[in-house]
């Protein structure tokens, strides 16, 4: 349980001290004493939970500390502590948002006590609130959401940091296994968003007869089974994200209801008339190409420009460079801590093979591939031959002739790299078999186009 801050403050020693010592008999109260207001305000940034306050300080107005406490510390509770016993005062200091108004006397202790004791378990609640929002803020932060270093994935992060200073639709694009609901995520519990909800649908995975009630909930009676009115995905997520991934897969004519919740912030539920007002963010994703699928007339245009916002695209492991092992290494880690086994390492061997593969299901692949390795490998080193299952060749590598549709310049990037990991990283060789100038393939490594392992 979190400990309870306390400040005592007032300007009688004796009174103070045997108040103070009182309090700090609960093992939960943290408790600390102040015989002037300035001495106050000078650790006030320390942020005490509970404030018990004597009106009458010799260097401060009651009046005026209390304005400066809304100001220093606007979550702490006070209590006041006065000699005078009058009414009115308690009144308007009650008003002014004062937790109790005691008057001194032989029951002070016990009813400050009391009163203390009756807000101390909401205070203990706030207090967890925080510590798990902090633990997830943690959690979903961007670098340990996802691993890397690559120019590409920084740049996914300099966008996905935009996205968490405003509330503008977001579209996440990229391969299946690449992480789009990670990123969604990241930046919700990043947001101002953050302290409300986070709804995730797989519009995919839903019938669509049944995608309109999942989405907007539905009346009672609207249909056969619909014995109770049943509230939709959208007013679950109510101020906070609605993440809707594979919004391709959406039927068209459910597409235009969506529209009108993006341009109008309303809707009704299947068989009502109600208007259900909405405040919520959409980050939608996909691992289609949502432009030609508006050229193929699956998706409404109207609609796509209104998810579009901010677009990201999240680029594929194969075009990540080094953080293919980086994050080999990362999973091998956590697989390892949650299965109670020694931390395995990857040999030279086993990197150069992870760096020679495509991943056509990216990190969700190289998940499933380092874990059964690690737990293939009997020793605290994971070989080559651990990782199975992997054509490693041409065709893997994802060049060209596969038909992706490239720069002059990836291509070139793609060719290096493969003679790169084909000829154990030899630059000068390289060098020589490409007829390019060794300087080039150096550039190219410095700019972290390149990954090099030579030992």
């Amino acid at each position: 349980m979190a400990n309870i801050s306390i400040f005592v403050v007032e300007d009688d020693p004796i009174y103070g001290s045997v108040l103070a010592h009182y309090l700090s008999l609960n093992p939960d109260f943290q408790v600390k004493r102040f015989e002037t207001g300035q001495a106050f305000l000078a650790a006030a940034k320390e942020q005490p939970d509970i404030i018990t306050l004597d009106y009458n300080l010799p260097d401060e107005n009651g009046d005026e500390l209390l304005e400066k406490i809304k100001v220093r510390c606007p979550k702490a509770k006070v209590f006041i502590i006065s000699g005078q016993d009058d009414v009115q005062v308690a009144i308007n200091l009650m008003k002014n948002g004062v937790e109790d108004y005691l008057v001194k006397d032989a029951n002070t202790n016990e009813r400050l006590w009391l009163g203390i004791q009756k807000i101390s378990g909401n205070i203990q609640l706030q207090k967890q609130l925080q510590l798990l929002q902090k633990e997830v803020a943690k959690k979903y932060s961007f670098e340990s959401n996802m691993i890397g270093k690559s120019a590409a994935l920084k740049y996914v992060f300099a966008l996905m940091e935009k996205a968490t200073t405003t509330n503008i639709n977001v579209l996440v694009s990229g391969e299946t296994g690449t992480g789009k609901e990670l990123v969604a995520k990241s930046i919700h519990f990043n947001s101002a968003r953050k302290n409300q909800p986070f709804v995730a649908v797989n519009v995919s995975a839903i019938p669509s007869e049944l995608i309109e009630s999942e989405l907007f909930g539905h009346e009672k009676g609207a249909f056969t089974g619909a014995a109770s009115r049943r509230i939709g995905r959208f007013e679950e997520a109510q101020g906070g994200t609605i993440f809707l991934d594979e919004i391709a897969e959406m039927d068209v004519n459910l597409q235009a209801k969506l529209l009108r919740v993006l341009q109008e912030k309303e809707f009704t539920r299947v068989g009502g008339n109600e208007l259900v007002k909405v405040d919520v963010r959409i980050i939608a994703a996909t691992h289609k190409n949502l432009a030609e699928e508006v050229s193929r007339k699956k998706f409404r245009e109207d609609l796509y420009y209104r998810l579009l916002g901010l677009p990201i695209h999240l680029p594929p492991l194969r075009e990540r460079g080094n953080d293919v092992v980086v994050i080999a290494m990362h999973l091998i880690e956590q697989f390892c801590i949650e299965n109670d086994m020694p931390v395995k390492t990857l040999s030279t061997a086993a990197k150069k093979k992870l760096l020679m593969h495509a991943f056509p299901g990216n990190v969700r692949q190289l998940k499933a591939l380092v874990e059964l390795a690690a737990i293939m490998s009997d020793s605290d080193e994971i070989q080559d031959h651990h990782l199975q299952e992997m054509q490693v060749g041409t065709g893997a590598l994802g060049l060209p002739v596969t038909g992706e549709n490239l720069t002059l310049r990836q291509y070139t990037i793609k060719l290096v790299q493969h003679y790169l990991n084909t000829n154990n990283f030899d630059v000068m060789e390289v060098a020589r078999k490409l007829d390019i100038g060794k300087s080039t393939i150096y550039r190219m490594i410095n700019n972290n186009e390149l990954v090099m392992y030579s030992n």
